[in-house]
């Protein structure tokens, strides 16, 4: 109970950033697409913010004390670390793109509607004011691909908090968050799969098959995913018949809400997509840029600078009008600064951090082939670059890179590694494509169970579980062996 009570006052503390720290967080897990429209709404805000190339080689420091308001730029100070204050952010495996003899293109293009895009235009279809459809924005915002929000109210509460200072309580965020969950398709904005598929069946018309299912899910979830029909019939006292009949609602169900955005590279969840990083080859080198696009070059104001420096010389101390007029400029000087500044910080950390990247997959990004790539978790960057891995996590999140033979987001470079039966790591990637050419080749009329696919995937050099196969079998949305086998009737 102590150690409970002192993490969360460690929490709320470290969740008491100035605008500047946000202003920096936000910045770097900005993708190429949004930051210019961040540029631009700060441009229209900051009159002391200007586009084009600063016209002063060097801007001289004002005499005004900087301090006299408690300003201190947190950018500017070495201690400190985006990643005392957030949490890592999962970075997913996605499906793996076709590659190979694309010529160089450049990118954005246009896709259909996004999973992100389709949630959200239901908002305003609901009764919502619009102080919660912008909470119920956050909360779309906050689903994983495959519809399932894996955080809780209070974490969703926290960081409202800290993105954008709005305080709402906890029964508000769990009101809204109910509210999401009665969006299609159904399940999503479930925290479980259990809970996703109660979703489903409570939606249907009720059938004695029907409630029974609810009741099994509720109430003996954990005999239902273990396969112990046993205990079930035993402690409900209930036919096989009856069991049978509420498996099969349960089989039938939905268990990822979103695997219908789910695709490949092309069919992201986003409508636009332009490339963050562009990697060329030229010889045997790799060329690394970060994409600029439309993002202008900024500076602080020259006029802005001079009105800075001719209130260090004016007496303010008898005239309310010049120290407001003296804090107003200095305020916008400072907050242009530290704006300037934050872009350059991000620029450094996305550069460091794809460089390491490439230099890890040199090979795929030489050949453009995905038996190229090696297992690679974010700890891998973090090691290297001395950044923690929820600062790469940021850098990376909704990013994507051009490169020779394609556009790919960078989740696709990260899965996780085993090691085979000879010591050598794998991926997983490397391991759901063995299950999936072994499925693909086995008869139709008796397909493989899930405990001979561990059999087969042990005698290949693959040393994993039978619960691991399952994972992995459900992540390629590939049913059990007995539907299979009811599919080809």
């Amino acid at each position: 109970m102590g150690t409970s009570l002192s993490l969360s006052q460690q929490l709320k503390q470290q969740l008491k950033l100035s605008p500047a720290q946000i202003q920096a967080m936000r910045m770097l897990e900005l993708p190429a697409c949004e930051l210019q429209a961040y540029i631009n709404e700060e441009l229209m805000k900051n009159p002391a913010l200007e586009e084009g190339q600063d016209p002063f080689a060097e801007i001289e420091q004002s005499d005004i004390d900087l301090q006299e308001d408690g300003y201190n730029n947190p950018l500017k100070n070495e201690d400190f670390d985006y990643d005392a204050y957030v949490q890592d952010d999962d970075i997913h495996e996605s499906s793996s793109p076709s590659v190979g003899g694309r010529a160089h293109e450049d990118i954005p293009f246009s896709m259909g509607t996004s999973f992100a895009e389709y949630l959200k235009s239901q908002i305003y279809l609901t009764k919502m004011d619009k102080p919660d459809r912008h909470i119920a924005k956050f909360v779309v915002g906050n689903i994983d691909d495959d519809g399932y929000l894996r955080r809780t109210v209070e974490e969703l509460v926290d960081d409202l908090s800290f993105r954008e200072g709005l305080q709402v309580t906890d029964e508000k965020m769990h009101e809204i968050v109910e509210q999401v969950k009665q969006f299609d398709p159904v399940g999503v904005g479930a925290y479980d799969l259990q809970e996703c598929l109660l979703i489903q069946l409570q939606r249907k018309t009720p059938t004695p098959a029907i409630e029974l299912a609810i009741t099994i899910l509720q109430h003996h979830f954990d005999y239902f995913s273990r396969h112990q029909f046993g205990k079930i019939l035993t402690r409900l006292d209930i036919t096989e018949e009856q069991l049978k009949e509420a498996t099969s609602e349960i089989v039938h169900l939905n268990p990822r809400p979103g695997s219908a955005w789910i695709g490949t590279v092309v069919e992201r969840n986003q409508s636009i997509i332009i490339p963050d990083f562009i990697v060329e080859q030229e010889d045997e080198d790799l060329v690394i840029n970060i994409n600029q696009g439309n993002v202008p070059e900024l500076h602080v104001s020259a006029d802005y600078q001079q009105m800075l420096e001719d209130y260090a010389h004016v007496s303010s101390q008898n005239n309310a009008q010049i120290r407001e007029a003296a804090r107003f400029v200095k305020i916008n000087v400072e907050s242009a600064k530290c704006f300037i500044d934050a872009i350059r910080q991000r620029n450094e950390t996305m550069m460091r951090s794809i460089e390491v990247l490439v230099g890890l997959q040199r090979d795929f990004f030489l050949q453009g082939d995905s038996m190229y790539l090696k297992p690679m978790v974010l700890k891998d960057i973090a090691d290297i670059t001395k950044y923690d891995v929820s600062t790469i996590s940021r850098a990376f999140s909704n990013k994507y890179v051009q490169t020779e033979f394609g556009m790919f987001p960078l989740k696709y470079f990260f899965s996780d590694k085993i090691a085979n039966s000879q010591g050598t790591e794998i991926s997983t990637r490397e391991i759901k494509q063995k299950l999936r050419e072994v499925i693909e080749q086995e008869d139709k009329t008796s397909p493989v169970t899930d405990d001979q696919l561990v059999e087969i995937m042990h005698e290949a050099g693959y040393p994993i579980a039978r619960r691991t196969v399952a994972k992995y079998r459900e992540q390629m949305d590939i049913p059990v062996a007995r539907i299979r086998r009811q599919m080809i009737r």
